[in-house]
């Protein structure tokens, strides 16, 4: 047995009883059924539909994302996160390199990796390297000053926890922002990238080994095999070309607003909703948040 869900941005919901209904009835699905009404709702199918991607095509264009899955085992006892533009609104290093002076060079060497057209570690050396000399207490100034949370995320983790799951960050970014993210967001662990600094100064480098894309694969065997259960009982979420291993090997990956060629590689893709659609995906009602 199958689950098609239907959601939208909770800020501005927008799915009618008409529109989901008619899917379910083209689809021979069974009775819909809402976990928030106008804004996500679900309904049981036999099997996968041939045109899936036509229809969730059509329904991007109307601000609804569509995922279909197995409905077995599809509440998961983990949640796995990227943090740069999924957990939190921006991309870090950019910030910082702003504050250097460099910001344009640097967000454009961000833009190519996320969108998979630059090694990572190449390019998180080079983006680092433009960081060199900036005193190492902008870091706190950019967190403090530039760092909003992405909506969802405290009651995504809240409630996957109330429900016995753990959460877990893993970011190519660096530990001297996981570690404020992970404490504000309710994470139980945080793995990412060390800024070298001396004397209060970046030296332009990271510690090794660097934290990339198989990194976030080997997290993910690692912290679910620590806990007892498998990939199959994660749920993996990110953006970017690095954050594609983890999304293929846990249970559910979701790119969330993810770059275009990232999302085409993904089984489950969030353009419209925010983090609590990973809630929904996993066939929680909004009654059942923990806020």
């Amino acid at each position: 047995m199958y689950t098609a869900t239907l959601l939208t941005n909770p800020a501005a919901p927008c799915l009618d009883a008409a529109t989901a209904g008619a899917l379910a009835e083209a689809w021979g699905g069974g009775p819909l059924g809402w976990l928030a009404e106008g804004e996500a709702a679900e309904f049981a199918l036999d099997a996968v539909p041939e045109d899936l991607w036509a229809r969730w095509e059509e329904l991007q264009a109307r601000g609804i994302d569509l995922a279909v899955q197995e409905t077995a085992g599809r509440r998961r006892r983990m949640l796995l996160a990227d943090m740069d533009s999924t957990m939190i609104g921006q991309e870090c290093i950019d910030e910082l390199a702003d504050m250097a002076g460099v910001g344009e060079r640097v967000k454009d060497i961000t833009a190519r990796a996320m969108n998979g057209e630059l090694d990572f570690e190449g390019a998180l050396t080079e983006r680092v390297g433009l960081l060199k000399g900036l005193p190492e207490s902008v870091i706190a100034e950019v967190y403090d000053a530039r760092i909003t949370m992405a909506p969802g995320g405290k009651v995504l983790i809240a409630t996957m926890k109330a429900n016995g799951g753990h959460a877990a960050l893993v970011s190519g970014g660096f530990t001297a922002f996981t570690e404020r993210v992970a404490a504000e967001l309710g994470f139980d662990e945080h793995r990412a990238n060390t800024l070298l600094a001396e004397d209060g100064v970046l030296t332009g480098d990271v510690g090794r080994p660097i934290l990339g894309r198989e990194a976030k694969v080997e997290a993910l065997h690692q912290i679910s095999a620590r806990l007892g259960f498998t990939p199959a009982e994660v749920i993996a979420v990110g953006d970017g070309a690095n954050d594609l291993g983890m999304l293929h090997e846990a249970g559910a990956g979701v790119a969330l607003h993810a770059k275009p060629s990232v999302a085409a590689q993904a089984g489950i893709r969030v353009n419209h909703g925010d983090l609590t659609a990973l809630l929904y995906l996993q066939g929680y009602a909004k009654a059942d948040f923990v806020a």
